[in-house]
């Protein structure tokens, strides 16, 4: 089920990303195409082979936000002014080239973004009269910049969760070990007992002795240790173990949605996986989070049995279970 929902959103994700593109497209967000005329003010020339000089391109604030049809900046500047370089290529042809600074538009700073990250925009010149100090130039196109964020995030985010996998690997070996020294040890009979008197008031219908208490111990260790994904095959297990119990094989029995309960509320001692997220991330102090932790599952554990107990005496439940019971014998004769 957690399969249909991950590929669900990622399909939302990519619908709305290639809807809002296509509406860039239509309204031309990024004005691709579209001259603009500024004031161009010359600060220095370039020695070089071809003709180059550093300037300033100034914009009213006012013209800025309309052109882009962006809401007021509200700064209390009422001029843009950033810095360029324009050069003559050997064609003829001169360019603007525009760095992202701070002082950049955050508009400008998002176009540079969506056209591959760079430090930098480039613009072709259509005329430039030195005399006015007057510059009218279009902007490098920039598009599909939504569907390129989301394919950059997933890219990002692979490589974060290889190498948050990676990391694990050493913590989630030591403790796989240690269990598994601890059951050859007998030290799983030894748990099993000492948890006998617990398990026996919160499954009243399984027997003490039957390998289903083993497994459901085994896996609320697991989960004690902050060892979820160790805790999976002991708790499919457990699962297993309690349906060959059940006297209606497929339907949830009480002591399966007791035993769901501790295992989705997270009972911990050691959120060792958790811990070592942290560490990989880099983190100052990643065991702080413990007595949170702690407190925090012991909280949704209190609250998950104490409501699972309560369901399970209400009449509804009993008689609905009966009429199932009833209908099954009329079917069988």
């Amino acid at each position: 089920m957690l399969n249909y929902v991950w590929i669900s959103l990622l399909m939302i994700g990519i619908f709305t990303a290639v809807g809002r593109d296509i509406n860039d497209e239509v309204t031309n967000t990024y004005r691709n195409g579209v001259p603009v005329t500024a004031q161009f003010e010359t600060t220095k020339q370039r020695t070089s082979v071809r003709p180059a000089y550093d300037g300033e391109i100034i914009f009213p604030s006012a013209a800025f936000d309309q052109f882009y049809n962006i809401s007021s900046t509200q700064s209390q500047q009422t001029e843009i002014r950033q810095t360029a370089i324009l050069t003559t290529l050997s064609s003829g042809k001169q360019k603007l080239e525009i760095p992202i600074t701070d002082a950049t538009p955050s508009f400008w700073k998002e176009m540079a973004k969506a056209a591959g990250g760079k430090d930098k925009l480039e613009a072709e010149i259509i005329s430039f009269d030195q005399g006015k100090k007057e510059i009218i130039f279009t902007m490098e196109r920039v598009s599909f910049v939504k569907i390129k964020a989301v394919t950059k995030a997933a890219i990002e985010f692979s490589d974060t969760a290889v190498t948050i996998s990676l990391s694990l690997i050493g913590v989630m070996a030591l403790w796989l070990g240690i269990m598994k020294v601890g059951e050859a040890a007998g030290l799983l009979e030894i748990l099993t007992k000492l948890m006998t008197p617990i398990t026996r008031r919160l499954f009243p219908d399984v027997p003490s002795n039957h390998p289903a208490v083993a497994a459901m111990i085994m896996n609320i260790a697991a989960n004690m240790f902050g060892l979820n994904n160790a805790a999976t095959p002991m708790g499919l297990k457990a699962m297993e173990e309690l349906n060959k119990i059940n006297p209606k094989a497929g339907t949830a029995t009480n002591a399966m949605c007791t035993f769901l309960v501790i295992n989705t509320s997270g009972l911990t001692l050691i959120p060792a996986t958790v811990i070592a997220i942290r560490a990989g991330l880099g983190s100052a102090d990643p065991g702080i989070i413990i007595g949170t932790s702690i407190f925090g599952a012991a909280c949704a554990t209190t609250a998950g049995l104490i409501s699972v107990k309560i369901l399970q005496r209400l009449p509804r439940y009993k008689k609905e279970l009966l009429v199932e019971d009833k209908d099954a014998e009329v079917k069988n004769g």
